[in-house]
C-alpha cells in the first residue's frame, strides 16, 4: 500500500484474485472438470508469500530509497550533489512496506483463516504474525504515527480511508501482540519449511527470533517510556535470544545480477559514482581505531596521496563536490566485491549483544557493569566473524583488543562506546543505523553544511504527496499531532533522549 488509493486497488485485485479461486474450488463434481482448466490456479501457497515478504522487506532496507538514503543520513556513505535527499533536501516517501503487509493480512485473513488453533495453521500464523510485527515496526519508526489499527483488514472490512494511530500506541500493541504470537508456536505443528529465508520453519529459532525483536521493541522506546521498556527488556532477556552467528536471521543472496543480489553491491557497483562515495566519517573512526575491517570495508585511494583512506564528506557545497577528483579519495573494497554471496541480515547475534550490554549499563535484569563489557566485546566479536569479514578473535591485534573491547569512563562514555561499534556493525543496514542512531545520539554526528537543506540530519520521513490527497483528514490529524509538522526536522516520539 503505497498509497491509501493504492490500498483499494490492491484490494480489489487480490478480492477478484480469491473470488476465482472459490469459483473454481466450489464448483459441482459434474462441471469440476469442464471449470478447471489443467493449468489454472485454485490455491495459494502461504509459504510463496512468506518468502516474498521476508525477501523484500529485508532487502529494501539496504538497496532502495528511500532506505539507502539514511546510510547517507549516518554518515556510512555520502551522496554528491546529484542526490538532494542526502543533503537533507526534503522529499515525501510512500508507505512502502504496505505491499507486504497486505501479503500478510492475505495469510491471516484468507489462506490460513480459521486455523488459528490447527496444527496444520497454528504456527505458520504466528510466524506470520511475527514477521509482521518486524515489518509494522520498520514502518512507525521511518514516519512516526501510521495507519495501523484499520489497515491489513479483511477485505469485506476494508477502510479506505483508515486513521493514523500514535506510534507509542503502536509500539504497546505491537509488544503484547509478538507476546500473543509467540505463545502460538509450536514445534509439533506444521511451518514453511524452506519457503522460510530465515530460518527454514525452525521453531526454536523463531521463538530466538521473537525474544531478540522483543529486546529491540523494549531498549528502542527506552527513552519515551523507562518502565515499559525496562519491563520489555526484563520480559525478553527472561526468554532464549538468538545467541550465536549460526542463528542470525538472514535472506540469502546471489552475485547474479539477474537475481537477488545483495543490495549493498549493487548500490555502489552500478550507477554514477557521484551517487554513492564512502563517508568521511565512517573511514575515519575506521582508520582512528586500526579497525581490521578497515581494508575489507575501505580501499586506499588509487592516487597514492596521504591520508591513504579518505572518504567524502556528507551534504556539502557545490564547490565541494565539484572539486572532488575521485582517484583522490578511498573506493569500496572486499564487501562490494560481486564474487562474495553476502547475505542480507534481518537481526543478527551481534546486536543482541549490544543491546544487552547497553540493558547492563542500567542494571535491568540484574545485569552488571561488569556484564556489559563482556556483552560489548561479545557483540564486536560477533560482528567482525559476520560474512564478508571472517575475523576470529585470534586474527585480532593486540593493540586493537586492548583499546576496544574494555569500557571506561562514564556511563554515557560507555554507551558512546556501544554504540559506536553497533553503528560499525550496522554499516549497509541503513534504517537500522539510523534508528540506533536516533534513539542514542551515538556516535556524535555533525551535518553538512549544505544551505539548501533541512540544516541538520533528518529524524523522520514525509509522508507521500498522494497520502496527503486522498486521506486529506486522517493526514491532517496526524500531522497536527507531529512537534514540527511533516518534516524532516520533527522528532518521532521515542526520539527523545
Amino acid at each position: 500500500m503505497k498509497n491509501n488509493k493504492n490500498i483499494v486497488s490492491s484490494t480489489l485485485q487480490i478480492a477478484v484474485f480469491l473470488a476465482f479461486v472459490f469459483l473454481q474450488s466450489g464448483c459441482t463434481d459434474d462441471f469440476e472438470e469442464l471449470n478447471t482448466p489443467p493449468k489454472s490456479v485454485v490455491s495459494v501457497d502461504p509459504g510463496l508469500l512468506l518468502s516474498d515478504v521476508q525477501k523484500n522487506i529485508i532487502l529494501s532496507e539496504l538497496g532502495e530509497l528511500p532506505n539507502n538514503i539514511q546510510g547517507s543520513w549516518v554518515q556510512h556513505w555520502a551522496g554528491g550533489q546529484i542526490l538532494g535527499q542526502s543533503r537533507y533536501i526534503a522529499q515525501p516517501f510512500d508507505f512502502d512496506s504496505y505491499d507486504k503487509l497486505r501479503s500478510l493480512a492475505l495469510i491471516k485473513h484468507e489462506l490460513l483463516e480459521g486455523l488459528e488453533d490447527d496444527p496444520k495453521g497454528r504456527t505458520k500464523l504466528a510466524i506470520a504474525k511475527i514477521m509482521e510485527i518486524y515489518t509494522w515496526q520498520n514502518l512507525t519508526d521511518k514516519f512516526g504515527p501510521i495507519p495501523y489499527t484499520e489497515s491489513s483488514r479483511p477485505i469485506e472490512d476494508i477502510i479506505t480511508q483508515p486513521k493514523y494511530d500514535s506510534q507509542e500506541s503502536i509500539y504497546q500493541s505491537l509488544i503484547v501482540e509478538l507476546d500473543a504470537a509467540k505463545a502460538q508456536l509450536n514445534a509439533s505443528d506444521e511451518s514453511f519449511g524452506n519457503a522460510d529465508l530465515f530460518y527454514n520453519g525452525d521453531v526454536a529459532l523463531w521463538t530466538k527470533f521473537a525474544n531478540s525483536l522483543k529486546l529491540r521493541l523494549g531498549m528502542r522506546i527506552k527513552y519515551a517510556d523507562a518502565a515499559l521498556a525496562k519491563a520489555t527488556v526484563e520480559s525478553a532477556l527472561s526468554g532464549l535470544l538468538i545467541d550465536n552467528n549460526s542463528e542470525n536471521a538472514k535472506v540469502p543472496t546471489s552475485n547474479d545480477i539477474t537475481s537477488n543480489r545483495n543490495p549493498n553491491l549493487r548500490q555502489f557497483s552500478s550507477g554514477s559514482p557521484d551517487l554513492f562515495y564512502l563517508a568521511e566519517k565512517f573511514v575515519d573512526v575506521l582508520v582512528a581505531t586500526d579497525d581490521p575491517r578497515l581494508p575489507l570495508l575501505v580501499a586506499p585511494n588509487v592516487a597514492g596521496l596521504l591520508p591513504e583512506y579518505q572518504g567524502i564528506k556528507v551534504a556539502e557545497t557545490d564547490d565541494y563536490y565539484s572539486g572532488i577528483i575521485r582517484n583522490q579519495f578511498s573506493t569500496p573494497s572486499i564487501y562490494f566485491d560481486d564474487s562474495y554471496e553476502i547475505p542480507v541480515y534481518a537481526f543478527s547475534y551481534a546486536e543482541v549483544c549490544f543491546f544487552k550490554a547497553e540493558a547492563a549499563l542500567e542494571n535491568w535484569a540484574g545485569f552488571t557493569e561488569v556484564d556489559a563489557e563482556n556483552f560489548y566485546k561479545q557483540g564486536v566479536l560477533a560482528a567482525m566473524s559476520m560474512e564478508p569479514f571472517n575475523i576470529l578473535e585470534a586474527d585480532i591485534p593486540t593493540a586493537y583488543a586492548t583499546s576496544e573491547f574494555s569500557l571506561t569512563g562514564t556511563k554515557e562514555q560507555k554507551l558512546e562506546k556501544i554504540m559506536t561499534q553497533k553503528w560499525i556493525h550496522l554499516f549497509g543496514r541503513n534504517q537500522e543505523a539510523w534508528s540506533e542512531w536516533r534513539r542514542t545520539g551515538y556516535p556524535v554526528l555533525n551535518p553538512g553544511p549544505f544551505a539548501g537543506g533541512a540544516q541538520q540530519i533528518p529524524r523522520r520521513l514525509i509522508y507521500s504527496s498522494e497520502e496527503q490527497l486522498v486521506n486529506k483528514d486522517n493526514y491532517e490529524a496526524a500531522v497536527s499531532t507531529l512537534s514540527n509538522g511533516d518534516s524532516y526536522t520533527t522528532k518521532v516520539w521515542w526520539d527523545n533522549k
